[in-house]
C-alpha cells in the first residue's frame, strides 16, 4: 500500500475543515445524527444489525464523506431482497458523528453499546476518536477509510486498503511509524515518460508535510522535482501555472483541497498550459468532475486519478456491473465502490461463518484474518492483514489507474491487476 493512498484524501479534506472552522467550532453532535433505517424483523427471526458511521454533516461539508455510506447501504438493501443472510435480514443502523471526535465517541457508544450493533461497516470518519472503544468492544469494524491511523493502530479494525501493520493498539503503525510504496510515481515515469513532477501545496503545516512526503517518494523514483507553494488564505494559483509551463511540468501532484484544485486548473486554462497529467485522488473519482472543472476543459482533459479498486466505469465487469444496477440513476463515485465492497466483505465473512456454525464475532474475524488475499469479487486489489513485525523493504503493489475524458467519464489504463511493480517502502509518521 502507498504511503500515501491513505493520506492524500484526509490532507485535502483536512485543509477544507480548516478553511470551515476559521468561521466557528462546535463539538455537539448533529441533530440528524441517528439516522436507523428500520427494516421489518423476518419470519427468520430477529434481524442482524450492522452499523454505518459517516461524518455526514462535518465541517467540510454534505456529501463529501457519505460515498461508503451509500453504496454499503445499496449492498444491504440488494442482499435483504434476496432474502438476507441464510432469510435473516440484515438492518443498517446510520449515525452522523458531525466529523467530531465527541460525536464520533457518541455513534461509537449509541451503535455498538445501545443499538448492540454486531460489526460497523464502511466506517467514514473525519476523527475516528472512538476507535479504541470500538476495537475494546471487539467489535470488528470491516472495510473502513483509513483518514486517521486508526486503521494501522487497533486490532479488530479492518481497512478497506488492508494493513501489514502489528496493530496491537499502543502506536500506527511499527513504533508510530507506517510504511508504503512508490508505485503511482513508478507508474507515470514508465507509462507516460514523465520526467519533471510538480508538488503544489498551501503554506499550512498539513498541506506542507504531505507535499514533502509526495516530493520524497517522486525523487526516490528519479524524478525531477519543483516545489510550489502558494498563501493560504491568498493564493496566487497563475504564478503556479506559469512556473508549472517555465519549468516544462510533465506531471503535477498537489496537497490542496478540491477547491484550491479547481482553481489551480482554471489558472492553467487561462494561461494555455498543458500538462500530460494533473493526478488527483480516490476521494475526486466522481462523475461530478465535468461540473466541478466546467470552467476549465483543458485542464480537466488532464485529470488522472489513481486508487486499489475497480474504476466503477469498468461496466464489462460483472461486479461492477451489479454495483451500477443497485446505484440506479443516482450519481457515481468510487466511495460508492468501496462502500458497495466492504459491505460485500462482511457479508462474505459472515456467509462463512453460517456454513460451518454459529455467526461469532470471532468467527467473522478468522474470515478477515485468513492468509489470502480478498478481492471482493474483483473491485478491490488483493488485501490482506498481516501482523508483520517488521515492515517490508520492497513490496510488489498493483495499481488502479483511471484518465477523465468528456463524453465517457473515467477511463481506466489497463487492467489494475496488470499494473504492478516491486517498489521501495518509504516511511513516515502520520
Amino acid at each position: 500500500m502507498s504511503p500515501f493512498r491513505a493520506a492524500e484524501a484526509v490532507t485535502a479534506l483536512l485543509l477544507a475543515v480548516l478553511l470551515a472552522l476559521l468561521a466557528g467550532c462546535g463539538s455537539r453532535l448533529p441533530e440528524r445524527a441517528f439516522e436507523t433505517r428500520p427494516t421489518a424483523t423476518p419470519s427468520g427471526g430477529e434481524p442482524l444489525r450492522v452499523g454505518i458511521i459517516t461524518s455526514t454533516t462535518s465541517p467540510v461539508g454534505g456529501q463529501t464523506f457519505t460515498g461508503p455510506r451509500d453504496g454499503a447501504v445499496a449492498w444491504f438493501d440488494a442482499l435483504n431482497a434476496r432474502g438476507g443472510l441464510d432469510g435473516r435480514r440484515v438492518q443498517v443502523e446510520t449515525c452522523d458523528d458531525g466529523g467530531s471526535g465527541v460525536g464520533n465517541n457518541a455513534c461509537v457508544h449509541r451503535l455498538i453499546d445501545e443499538r448492540g450493533v454486531f460489526a460497523l461497516v464502511a466506517t467514514t470518519a473525519l476523527n475516528y476518536a472512538g476507535a479504541p472503544l470500538v476495537a475494546r468492544a471487539g467489535a470488528p469494524d470491516i472495510g473502513g477509510q483509513p483518514l486517521t491511523p486508526a486503521y494501522d493502530t487497533y486490532p479488530h479494525l479492518y481497512g478497506i486498503y488492508g494493513s501489514s501493520a502489528p496493530r496491537t493498539g499502543r502506536a500506527p503503525g511499527w513504533n508510530g511509524t507506517l510504511y508504503g510504496g512508490t508505485e503511482v510515481y513508478r507508474w507515470f515515469r514508465k507509462e507516460l515518460g514523465a520526467r519533471t513532477a510538480a508538488v503544489v501545496s498551501y503554506n499550512q503545516s498539513a498541506s506542507a508535510a504531505y507535499a514533502r512526503l509526495v516530493s520524497r517518494g517522486l525523487r526516490a523514483e528519479g524524478y525531477r522535482v519543483v516545489e510550489e507553494q502558494v498563501d493560504f488564505a491568498l493564493p496566487d494559483f497563475r504564478a503556479v501555472a506559469a512556473d508549472l509551463r517555465a519549468e516544462h511540468a510533465d506531471v503535477v501532484f498537489d496537497a490542496m483541497d478540491t477547491h484550491g484544485n479547481v482553481r489551480l486548473c482554471e489558472a492553467m486554462q487561462s494561461l494555455g498550459v498543458r500538462v500530460a497529467a494533473k493526478v488527483t485522488n480516490v476521494q475526486n473519482w466522481s462523475s461530478a468532475v465535468s461540473r466541478d472543472y466546467a470552467r476549465a476543459p483543458g485542464c480537466r482533459a488532464s485529470l488522472w486519478v489513481t486508487g486499489a479498486s475497480r474504476n466503477y466505469e469498468d461496466t464489462g465487469h460483472p461486479a461492477v456491473r451489479a454495483f451500477r444496477t443497485a446505484m440506479g440513476d443516482r450519481p457515481l463515485s468510487q466511495w460508492q465502490l468501496e462502500g458497495w465492497a466492504a459491505a460485500m466483505w462482511f457479508t462474505d465473512a459472515a456467509r462463512s461463518c453460517l456454513a460451518r456454525g454459529p455467526l461469532t464475532r470471532a468467527c467473522v474475524e478468522e474470515f478477515m484474518n485468513r492468509p489470502e488475499p480478498y478481492t471482493a469479487d474483483g473491485l478491490l486489489l488483493p488485501v490482506r492483514f498481516e501482523h508483520l513485525a517488521r515492515p517490508p523493504a520492497t513490496r510488489n503493489t498493483c495499481l488502479s489507474v483511471a484518465r477523465w475524458q468528456d463524453g465517457r467519464g473515467w477511463v481506466s489504463q489497463g487492467d489494475m491487476t496488470e499494473n504492478c511493480a516491486t517498489v521501495p517502502q518509504l516511511g513516515y509518521r502520520p
